[in-house]
């Protein structure tokens, strides 16, 4: 089975207004060793992990997850936060969402577009969705086999 791959849409204003993006899911190795490292920094910066965790479900997880990733060490969350972005293509004309490349600089122009692309790869590998978690971009998923260029 193909991995899940959503797009991004951006609707919030700003310099990255229509902007399109696709998010696509690490392969389950790569995903496992992401958590690992990040559950390994958690502990290392001393945050507590509940005993009970597993039992909160995926979107227990997640929301635990991202609240406790603001307790790491840059140095340890900065490996992390570049790896979630490899997981991210832009859509250049979505009149053509077929045609996805690799992100350049310019592709992201604003800090909130970058948080809201970082919340919703951490979604798509939880299969938690972030969008019902209050953001302001829209979300569509797209075909296991949607081509890429």
């Amino acid at each position: 089975m193909a991995r899940k791959q959503i797009t991004i849409t951006i609707d919030t204003p700003g310099r990255d207004f229509g902007k399109s993006y696709r998010l696509t899911e690490m392969p389950a190795s790569q995903a496992e060793k992401w958590a690992a490292r990040a559950f390994l920094a958690l502990a290392k910066s001393g945050v507590e992990i509940p005993d009970n965790i597993a039992k909160a479900g995926l979107a227990g997880i997640a929301a635990f997850g991202l609240k406790a990733l603001g307790s790491m060490d840059f140095a340890d969350a900065e490996s992390l936060m570049d790896e979630m972005f490899q997981c991210i293509s832009c859509i250049p004309d979505l009149s053509r969402p077929m045609v996805v490349r690799g992100l350049i600089e310019d592709d992201i122009e604003e800090v909130s577009t970058r948080v809201k692309l970082r919340k919703e790869v951490f979604g798509l590998h939880v299969n938690f969705s972030m969008p019902a978690a209050g953001l302001t971009s829209s979300s569509t998923a797209t075909g296991a086999n949607t081509p890429t260029t």
